[in-house]
């Protein structure tokens, strides 16, 4: 059950969701989300490559966590512009951003 396999059907299982909700989401919310769901799936193949192929169990570590701050940069600029397109337009739905269009 603890097999390099087994953590990387866990991981495109979790990046095909994150694809799937970024395509069907038109709230900004939840394409944010599906994002960090993506996010997660890079983290878990990175970890299980550094626990099962790699040398050094340093190297996918440090990965990891630049993915986790990476995750925490997007969040936070993607969070203040939904903030911005919230109080144009009093609403995050991804269609009536359309309208932002310069």
């Amino acid at each position: 059950m603890n097999s390099l396999h087994t953590y990387l059907v866990v991981a495109a299982l979790l990046f095909t969701l994150g694809v799937f909700g970024l395509l069907q989401r038109r709230s900004l919310i939840g394409m944010l989300i599906s994002i960090e769901l993506m996010l997660n799936a890079a983290s878990i193949n990175f970890m299980a490559f550094n626990r099962f192929l790699a040398p050094d169990p340093l190297i996918g570590q440090i990965y990891t966590l630049f993915i986790m701050g990476i995750a925490a940069a997007e969040a936070a600029i993607a969070l203040s512009i939904i903030v911005a397109v919230f109080r144009s337009l009093s609403s995050i739905d991804i269609e009536r951003a359309q309208k932002l269009r310069g």
